[in-house]
């Protein structure tokens, strides 16, 4: 498949940027970001080179979960704004070629949704269910998503004398996908947005969908997720579904479906897993051996890459030694930890602000097949909060200027949700204004790694490759799309290094695309020097081919 006839399928090549409506711009003074301060920014995120928003939730919500209790899919939180500032935001962000992915968050609602809030009146209520009842919960023993902070998944409710379920938290009861009215509903909702101009959905905590005891189609549990896919099809086919899928590769594979069935994309948190084991180790193995083994799929499906996100860095799918591993490396204090299983610090202080290895991470995260996702504010190293917030630890405002509240907003700290970053992360260190005019800034490294990226299609649409460099602490991988080939070599050792590389056919170019500052001119090339945490990036071609 030729890259320049794929263009319905732009999510395989998008630049993701996720961010929160509420800490992103204020535009108004109120303490609260809002879609009119996200407007005035969608120049800035053009500029960096991202090609796709990512919207966290934004709808009215009581905010004991950080927006995702919603109340009200049809809505926005009046303190962002209203439906027609959306639809500008939308409209701005697609005159500048952004696409647009708000957050599906169906796995359940906010117990003061109106459907839930009717539902605990009485069993007899149209809306009872909507929701998974019981007179007692099961005596299986179930694994918690939030240890720690539930310890069921069923709550009594006095009222009407039964439990309800609740894969989250107590607050946040489960909706019953077996009921033909709660799937109509969801595809109202998605129907919705996609009429308001959004080009798809970042699905969260797709396997609850699916997998739920009382809750899916016994015979055939990803009925539903299908049923979304052929409505989001019918309304909108360049629409896509993006999956939050926290499994092993092998179990991932379900969720894309067959033929294009159910998700279009899924983050690959085993990688990320893998990647900061190697960090951690400073070897380059870990990642190198679960690249290898990642399954290969087809033209229309791909992988989501990310170092951090909106929640903790979950490293679940690391064994217990090698989580221990990563802990003691990047999250030695127990506060920094959550859920047994997570970390909740930004990539920059995890790094020690170090630039070399941050700009090595990003490399890794541009170069690795897949689209690269960033979180707002990790393009300029912001620092987290105090971990006394739990998740919200990496939620902090965004940091625009070197002013005392950032830019952020022209209001006082008394009413700000979470106070701006302090000390070394503080926003006369870190912003965005005084980065975009620094050309050896992060800011403008990652803007650098966005524009390679776009340029060079292999990447994506390569067929991957991970060479033996002969030195454990290197990874050297290529991508292959007909008769071009990208190929990276990466340090994660601070110790200089010589990587041996796979020798070139006849009648091949090698083309130096990106390489880290002060690398020595480099000889033949089956025989790499790189610094400490160094990296460069090459595209072999044709002789007769002109080089981007």
């Amino acid at each position: 498949m030729n890259p320049a006839d794929t263009s319905d399928l732009w999510w395989r090549t998008a630049v993701f940027y996720c961010l929160d409506v509420e800490t992103f711009q204020d535009s108004d003074g109120d303490g609260h970001g809002d879609f009119a301060g996200l407007t005035r920014r969608i120049d800035d995120l053009d500029a960096l080179g991202v090609t796709c928003i990512w919207l966290m939730p934004f709808q009215p919500t009581p905010e004991r979960d950080d927006g995702y209790d919603i109340s009200d899919f049809y809505s926005v939180d009046r303190r962002f704004g209203d439906l027609g500032r959306v639809v500008e935001a939308i409209r701005v962000a697609h005159d500048r070629g952004i696409r647009v992915v708000i957050d599906l968050v169906v796995n359940h609602t906010s117990d003061r949704h109106p459907w839930f809030v009717s539902a605990r009146r009485s069993r007899t209520s149209r809306f009872r269910d909507y929701y998974v009842w019981r007179d007692r919960p099961p005596r299986k023993k179930e694994q918690l998503v939030f240890p720690g902070e539930e310890t069921s998944m069923w709550e009594y409710d006095e009222r009407t004398e039964q439990y309800f379920r609740h894969s989250f938290y107590r607050h946040q009861p489960d909706l019953n996908f077996a009921n033909p009215e709660v799937r109509s509903e969801v595809a109202r909702i998605i129907g919705f947005w996609l009429k308001l101009g959004v080009d798809g959905f970042r699905v969260d905590a797709v396997p609850f969908l699916v997998t739920r005891e009382g809750i899916a189609d016994e015979q055939d549990p990803h009925s539903f997720l299908r049923e979304v896919r052929r409505f989001v099809n019918r309304r909108e086919a360049s629409a896509m579904l993006l999956g939050e899928v926290g499994l092993a590769h092998q179990e991932q594979l379900d969720y894309f479906g067959d033929e294009g069935t159910e998700l279009d994309l899924q983050f690959d948190f085993l990688t990320t897993a893998k990647l900061f084991l190697a960090l951690s180790r400073q070897q380059a193995t870990p990642l190198a051996e679960v690249l290898a083994s990642r399954p290969t799929v087809d033209a229309r499906h791909g992988w989501a890459i990310f170092l951090r996100h909106h929640d903790e860095l979950n490293l679940g799918l690391l064994d217990d030694a090698e989580k221990e591993e990563v802990f003691a490396r990047f999250a030695p204090d127990e506060d920094q930890r959550i859920y047994g299983r997570g970390i909740i610090r930004r990539l920059a202080p995890m790094l020690e602000s170090d630039p070399r290895r941050l700009r090595l991470a990003y490399s890794l995260l541009f170069s690795l097949p897949g689209a690269p996702m960033i979180f707002y504010g990790e393009e300029i190293g912001m620092g987290e909060l105090s971990t006394d917030l739990g998740r919200g630890a990496v939620r902090g405002p965004m940091q625009w200027d070197a002013g005392p509240l950032g830019g952020f907003t022209t209001s006082t700290p008394s009413k700000l949700r979470r106070p701006v970053a302090g000390g070394a992360y503080a926003p006369a260190h870190v912003n965005v204004h005084d980065q975009r005019r620094d050309p050896e800034s992060l800011w403008s490294f990652i803007a650098t790694l966005a524009s390679r990226y776009r340029s060079t299609p292999e990447i994506a649409w390569g067929d991957l490759h991970v060479q033996d460099p002969g030195d454990p602490r290197v990874l050297a991988h290529q991508t292959t799309y007909g008769d071009v080939t990208f190929i990276a070599v990466h340090n994660l050792s601070a110790e200089p290094v010589t990587a041996r590389l796979e020798p070139l056919a006849e009648g091949r170019t090698v083309t130096v695309l990106l390489e880290s500052s002060g690398s020595a001119p480099q000889g033949e090339h089956t025989e790499q020097l790189l610094d400490g945490y160094g990296f460069r990036w090459f595209r072999v071609s044709p002789d007769a081919w002109s080089a981007a």
